[in-house]
């Protein structure tokens, strides 16, 4: 008998270290200073006018390209002296750039900038920066910064080029709509949970339509959607995929967003979690095959407690929540408690393993229906009531979800009831995850095989022609590997 399991709290480890802190500043209407005329000047003087800073540059010998900068903002403004900087230049700066090829006058500026309480910038000098420029993004008001703490400037802009392409330029007008909006959002909603559902369909709205600009309509159109939901807790059962973070659907990318509480199982791969919001909490609920677990029971309890606090629970399943999943208990466990419940559908086990390795399920030569079964049942052993004639067709793929504990029992039953023994079967472990492995063989030498291979992990069995109608099967493709 297995020791019960209790829900626990568990927590992030937190961000990993970070070479640079991103930070933005805030120049609108302050007054920033440039000294010196290097090759990097004119643009850093653009920059500082693009945020709204108006401008000082001291210049005894400024290039052309440096005083024809005034001529090319649409922001901010650029004054330039040609004459060397002081330290009063200083005086009332928010931020300063030294521009100069001389080491020692550039160092002599960043003492006096810093003196005068100036954040500083050196061209070209990172040793001597407080702060330092990467990269750029512009969909302003929405800014994306990239920096690569100068190892490699090349690949950051290759990055932002991707970005650049990623984000379509009407982002701009939506969240310049977000910032005028958000008084009056934040005076029609008073809760946490209505602000955040409204500006999650307006995130949604944005994406959908990115290139036009949002009106009057849209916020009407919005705060009735919002208003129109009901108030108080609600459950999401989540289909986390077999493993592969890349598997998940929108929809659950959105549910995870948007809860305030997180009740997974050990099978959820844990870079799943990275994409819940910081705020959220996350309970490991054990759910394992043949190992210890928490009580379904005290799940239920659990997140029909949580939800009659108000809080938004996502139950976060591997693979399909509907799939052997005990769906239909949580579903009922929610209806009984009067908690609105529903359902994200996830990518299967089965699909998962059957794509990353290159076979069809399906075969109009050879398998003209699929059908799932369980492994075990309540006590682990085999169930009793397998329909085997089914498992014995010869026109049928059978995916046998849970089957490490019965897979020798369950296929010596199946040829005895009519499956031929040579039938194509395989056991992939870890689906789409990077340690995935797959024993390939028949009905009648897998078994022999498995327990010759010795591997570890959650496993799911398929059996039936269909499985060989490809006599080569894909192997994982290294850079979808990579990418996980």
């Amino acid at each position: 008998m297995n020791t019960p399991r209790q829900p626990r709290e568990t927590r992030s480890a937190g961000l990993e270290p970070l070479a640079v802190l991103p930070v933005f500043v805030p120049l609108q209407d302050k007054r920033a200073v440039l000294a010196g005329s290097n090759g990097g000047a004119p643009w850093k003087v653009k920059l500082l006018a693009a945020a709204g800073a108006r401008v000082d540059v001291y210049a005894a010998a400024p290039s052309e390209e440096l005083r024809g900068v005034s001529d090319e903002i649409a922001a901010g403004s650029v004054t330039l002296h040609e004459r060397a900087w002081t330290p009063d230049d200083l005086t009332g700066a928010a931020f300063a750039i030294g521009a100069m090829e001389d080491e020692a006058e550039c160092v002599a500026f960043v003492a006096a900038a810093r003196a005068a309480g100036a954040i500083v910038n050196a061209v070209d000098r990172p040793h001597l920066c407080d702060v330092k420029f990467g990269a750029i993004v512009n969909r302003s008001p929405l800014v994306v910064g990239i920096s690569t703490e100068g190892a490699a400037p090349v690949f950051g802009q290759t990055v932002r080029a991707r970005i650049e392409a990623m984000l379509p330029r009407g982002f701009k007008h939506w969240v310049a709509a977000a910032r005028d909006w958000r008084e009056t959002v934040s005076a029609r909603f008073h809760g946490f949970a209505e602000r955040r559902g409204f500006w999650e369909r307006f995130t949604d709205r944005a994406f959908a339509e990115p290139e036009r600009a949002p009106t009057q309509a849209d916020l009407d159109a919005l705060i009735g959607q919002t208003e129109a939901l009901p108030l108080g807790g609600a459950v999401t059962l989540v289909g986390a995929g077999p493993g592969d973070a890349e598997l998940l659907t929108l929809k659950a990318l959105r549910a995870l967003r948007n809860a305030d509480v997180i009740l997974y199982d050990d099978l959820v791969a844990p870079e799943i979690l990275d994409y819940a919001r910081r705020e959220a909490r996350t309970m490991l609920v054990g759910k394992t095959g043949h190992g210890p677990s928490c009580r379904q029971d005290d799940i239920n309890a659990l997140m029909v407690s949580l939800a009659k606090s108000g809080k938004q629970v996502v139950r976060l399943k591997s693979g399909d929540p509907l799939v052997f999943g005990r769906a239909g208990e949580e579903i009922e466990a929610c209806r009984q408690a009067g908690i609105p419940c529903a359902v994200v559908p996830g990518v299967t086990a089965a699909q998962g393993a059957a794509a990353s390795i290159g076979v069809s399920l399906t075969h109009r030569d050879a398998a003209r229906r699929l059908q799932y079964v369980t492994g075990h049942d309540r006590r682990g052993a085999l169930p009793e009531d397998l329909n085997w004639g089914a498992l014995a067709d010869p026109s049928v793929t059978t995916v046998v979800y849970m089957p490490k504990r019965t897979l020798r029992t369950l296929l010596e039953r199946a040829v005895r009831e009519g499956l031929a023994p040579t039938t194509p079967a395989l056991v992939t472990f870890n689906a789409t995850r990077p340690n995935q492995a797959v024993v390939r063989g028949s009905a009648a030498d897998l078994a022999d095989r498995i327990e010759a291979a010795g591997l570890e992990g959650p496993a799911i069995l398929m059996v039936g022609e269909a499985l060989g109608r490809d006599k080569v099967a894909l192997p994982l493709p290294e850079t979808a590997a990579a990418s996980r």
